[in-house]
Parts: structure tokens; sequence; C-alpha cells
């Protein structure tokens, strides 16, 4: 796949519409398009194992369950539906996943398995429709499908109202006294369609400049 970028008459007009942002987009690294090279999963199963793998745990924490599950089976890569079918709670539980993760792994195993979650042809799918296929997977929530949509499938248009960052970035953005909620940041995000990925971009951005 290749990775999606705005073209810069579509910058150049987003910045028209939103000043602030505009400012701001001029300051951060340029958004970079995605999928990126940087990202080792060669399936959408493999980029969604990762996500479940992740969840709450701090990127080295999550890096070294991650490779211990791949492990367990031939090959550098998370085991595949099949494989991961076959490995026992035992062995699963001992590369350190939790026991909700275990269950959620095999959940999307399972539905990989038996044709209810067919990942192959999901990027034809709508936004919405994209959502609402991960999420019956148990583990998956909107934030982790929207999360899927920017990286995975290069969707321009993201926009995750429940993402702390998100909320936070907007109040360093526009220099507010307290953090917006989700419904205030998506009612703001409505002027930066069709590129709300790329101010989610943006305001996290603006959180690490904060942080160094």
């Amino acid at each position: 796949m290749k990775p999606t970028r705005p073209t810069p008459a579509q910058l150049r007009a987003l910045a028209r519409r939103d000043p602030v942002l505009g400012t701001a987009l001029k300051r951060v690294p340029r958004y970079p398009g995605f999928p990126n090279r940087d990202q080792p999963y060669r399936t959408h199963y493999q980029a969604l194992a990762r996500s479940i793998t992740s969840q709450q745990l701090s990127t080295k924490a999550a890096r070294t369950i991650h490779d211990r599950v791949c492990a367990l089976t031939p090959g550098r890569s998370f085991p595949r539906p099949p494989e991961l079918l076959e490995l026992t709670d035992g062995a699963l539980r001992g590369a350190g996943l939790s026991q909700g993760k275990l269950l959620a792994l095999r959940d999307l195993a399972t539905r990989i398995e038996d044709g209810s979650l067919r990942l192959a042809p999901i990027g034809r799918k709508g936004d919405e429709d994209v959502i609402e296929a991960l999420t019956r997977v148990r583990g998956i929530g909107v934030w982790t499908a929207q999360m899927f949509l920017m990286f995975r499938l290069g969707r321009l248009d993201v926009m995750a109202g429940g993402d702390l960052g998100l909320q936070e970035g907007l109040r360093r953005l526009d220099g507010l006294d307290e953090r917006p909620g989700p419904a205030e940041l998506l009612e703001r995000a409505e002027v930066w369609a069709p590129l709300r990925s790329v101010a989610s971009w943006v305001l996290w951005r603006i959180l690490e400049e904060e942080a160094g």
C-alpha cells in the first residue's frame, strides 16, 4: 500500500479555513502519509494483533510481549490465525499476554478463520463500515478502529474525539484554560474536514513540542 498524503492545494485550503492550525502546520513536521515504511506489519491482521497486544502498555513492554508471542511459532512474524488458535492458553500467558488480550486475539483469529471478518477487502469499505466491522471483535474499540483507519488504511479524514492527546493538543492550540471534551473536539474539528487526520497529526506534534 502506498502512503496517502494530502496535496499541497489541500493543505493550503486547510490553512485558509483555520489560520491558527495553519500556523502550526508550518512549524511541525510534515504529515508523512500512512501507512509508512516504519510499519513492520505486512498484513492488516498483524497490525490489529499488535494493537491488541499493545493496549495500556508502554512501548517497551508491548514490544517485549509481542516479540515473545512471535517466538512461539516458526518465523519472525506474529502467529497466523490458525497458528494462534493452536497455541495453548498457557503458552500465550507465559509470553506475557493478559487473559483479556488472549481472548481478544483468539476472537480476532477465529473471526478471520471462519470468514466473519474479511480483512483483505476492508480498505474498500467506508470509514463507518470499517469501524463497525472491527469493533465486533473482542478487545477492539472505536479508538483502535480509528487508528487503524488512519495509520493502516491511510484515511485522511479521521478524528478520534475520545483521544486525550488530541483533546490536550486542541487545548494548547487554541490556548484554552481547560481541556475540551470529545464533543467539543469533534465540533471544533469540523472546519478541518476533509483533512482531520492531518489536523490530528498537528495536535499530537504540538504535545511533543511541549514535552520536549
